[in-house]
């Protein structure tokens, strides 16, 4: 993995096969102004940073985007795909069919899925926790690209990986419904009686397998556990968040 340094910025870029006018990034926390418990780069704006710190972290990003406006998202675990310029608007994947804008969502555990197609005409992010993986987030963005399955390129970011990722019975069972390939995804947990260890990327991969992608590269991240470039919600509670990036140069 190819990473970038700037003065306030150190980015992370995904290794695939995208074309050329595709741009793609994911923040970390190895380099910038935020402080504390957000050191480094935090651009999360609702998490109890300085809202001082979190401006310079976004004037950064729209700095690295050449001046293209960012469509932050009013992420809810949910599987809304914005479709059009909307900043502020309640979904949890965006995409973009022209270079006036950038998409973007923020993580910091969660999964971030890039998307794009083999021509290079339309993009898309999504925020997939296991709440918007389970009822069909990638699904969603999937069909809302509107084009055909296997036209599309997908790259998995930085999320908590399957060694450290315990969850409750109710969090398989809400993948089994309907899935029950699901099954392989889980293995019992070896801290908790009647509790799994999670693997969100195999999950992910299953889904957009299920729906005819074919293209998936990535998710060989462990945001838990790398503690030095990844903030983790799960490790350390009041933390920053990665943003996911992507656009089309004009």
């Amino acid at each position: 993995m190819n990473d970038a340094s700037s003065d306030q910025l150190t980015l992370l870029y995904p290794q695939w096969p995208a074309p050329e006018r595709v741009k793609a990034w994911v923040t970390t926390r190895e380099t910038g102004p935020s402080e504390g418990a957000f050191a480094h780069f935090n651009p999360a704006a609702s998490v109890g940073d300085d809202p001082d710190q979190v401006a310079a972290c976004r004037r950064q990003l729209l700095h690295e985007t050449g001046n293209r406006p960012l469509n932050w998202l009013k992420q809810v675990h949910g599987t809304q795909v914005l479709t059009n310029f909307q900043p502020g608007a309640e979904a949890d994947a965006a995409l973009a069919t022209s270079g006036d804008y950038a998409c973007v969502v923020l993580t910091a555990d969660c999964l971030p899925v890039f998307f794009c197609d083999r021509q290079g005409t339309r993009v898309a992010v999504a925020h997939a926790g296991w709440r918007g993986l389970a009822d069909g987030v990638l699904e969603n963005t999937v069909k809302a690209l509107g084009v055909a399955p296997e036209d599309l390129l997908v790259w998995l970011g930085p999320a908590i990986g399957a060694r450290v990722f315990e969850v409750g019975p109710e969090v398989r069972q809400a993948f089994l419904e309907g899935h029950p390939e699901a099954a392989a995804a889980f293995v019992p947990s070896p801290f908790r009686l009647k509790h799994y260890m999670a693997d969100l990327y195999r999950l992910a991969r299953q889904r957009l397998e299920n729906v005819g992608v074919e293209q998936v590269f990535g998710g060989n991240f462990c945001t838990l556990s790398d503690r030095e470039r990844f903030y983790s919600y799960r490790r350390d509670g009041q933390t920053g968040r990665m943003a996911s990036v992507i656009w089309l140069e004009s």
